[in-house]
């Protein structure tokens, strides 16, 4: 169990949980957004993703109640209850979701989960593809492991709550939100093979290196089924590659594959195909400290992105090429689109030392060219999921 010093979102979690409950937290639990920093798209092809874990967090705080769940939402500052029903089903709010999936997934398990008031903070930023879904629900399942006193093995508490994702909030995820939620280390990457779910940290703890997230503050709503299109694209590809998925897929039998396939299928297959030795050449790169090559994978990763598989948008390009239009000269190595998609963040690799004035440039070169006001960040790998001491 953390005890490291108190962070002011436990602190908000705690103070509202005590207003909206008139009782102490008993309880409490922090697990972190992630940033990928290349490997988009490949995780349910069975391919390799680089994530991190970021310094931004949902914290859930708790104390036994007399039944059923009752839940705050310090953002929206929302109450919302959950009946403690065998198993749990899915409700209103939509937010509950991703805690309800958990309890369910724990009560799949024969752990009888009692009634409990938590209070809900987040600093992760909803919608920017850092993957604030996942964080509520790891936060959860750590939360419940205090509660229950049944430990999860750190595999499959990464699966359970992708199991919520997918039967809760009906996204059908691939495991690198949850897994990095739960297995991320300061100063690390991990490559997540996605293939047989384990994976190895690269070291990412060069003080001269920083990462800075780019939120556009965009989510364009689409028709729906974008991230579900896709991947059914993906599985077309496999299937006429006669492989089980593309990751088993290489270049030369693709483009020998090429008239026969459909034209889109081939483009979302070669994104991806490429994506993957894109990842671990990544990964040998960093660790040799040669961040100009690792930039100029990540330019090749968003141009991929963007006309292979066509999930940017115009925004998330305006973000990118504001980083591209600095260079190397002022500190900026690379930087992509990153998350699914049609909005959210970019990430892009630079300078620590001149992190805070390209993250200014960058401010106002997306501002003058979309008239949106971005957020920019800079984090360094952090630690992944844990329950924290209270008092």
């Amino acid at each position: 169990m953390s005890d490291s010093p108190r962070s002011p979102l436990l602190d908000l979690a705690t103070k509202d949980h005590a207003a909206q409950f008139q009782q102490p937290a008993r309880w409490a639990a922090m697990a972190p957004g992630r940033v990928n920093l290349i490997g988009e798209h490949t995780d349910y092809n069975d391919g390799f993703v680089l994530p991190m874990a970021i310094e931004r967090q949902v914290a859930i705080v708790a104390s036994p109640a007399e039944r059923g769940v009752r839940l705050y939402s310090c953002e929206l500052q929302q109450q919302a209850s959950v009946e403690l029903t065998q198993p749990v089903g899915k409700g209103e709010p939509a937010w509950t979701n991703y805690v309800r999936g958990v309890i369910a997934g724990f009560q799949q398990r024969g752990v009888e989960v009692p009634p409990f008031a938590a209070a809900i903070a987040s600093d992760v930023p909803i919608g920017g593809g850092l993957s604030s879904s996942a964080a509520l629900e790891v936060a959860t399942a750590t939360l419940l492991e205090q509660i229950t006193g049944h430990q999860l093995d750190p595999l499959e508490k990464a699966l359970l709550c992708q199991w919520a994702e997918h039967n809760y909030a009906g996204m059908p995820c691939g495991l690198m939100d949850q897994y990095v939620a739960v297995m991320g280390r300061e100063g690390q990457l991990v490559l997540l093979d996605c293939q047989d779910q384990t994976s190895r940290l690269v070291k990412f703890d060069d003080p001269a290196v920083a990462v800075l997230i780019a939120n556009t503050n965009v989510k364009h709503e689409l028709t729906g089924g974008e991230y579900a299109e896709r991947r059914a694209q993906c599985e077309e590809a496999a299937k006429a590659l006669g492989v089980p998925s593309l990751r088993q897929a290489t270049d030369e039998a693709l483009q020998a594959a090429g008239q026969s396939l459909d034209p889109t299928a081939f483009r979302r297959a070669r994104h991806v195909v490429s994506e993957i030795a894109r990842t671990t050449q990544a990964a040998r790169l960093i660790e040799q400290g040669d961040w100009p090559a690792v930039g100029k994978l990540m330019y090749a990763s968003h141009e991929s992105l963007r006309d292979d598989f066509e999930v940017s948008c115009a925004e998330l390009d305006a973000m990118v090429e504001a980083a591209r239009a600095l260079g190397p000269d002022a500190g900026v190595h690379g930087s992509r689109m990153t998350g699914g998609g049609f909005g959210g963040c970019t990430v892009t690799l630079v300078a620590a030392d001149r992190a805070d004035a390209i993250a200014e440039q960058m401010h106002n070169a997306y501002k003058e060219t979309t008239g949106i006001e971005p957020a920019i960040f800079a984090t360094r790998p952090a630690e992944g999921a844990r329950a924290v001491a209270l008092g």
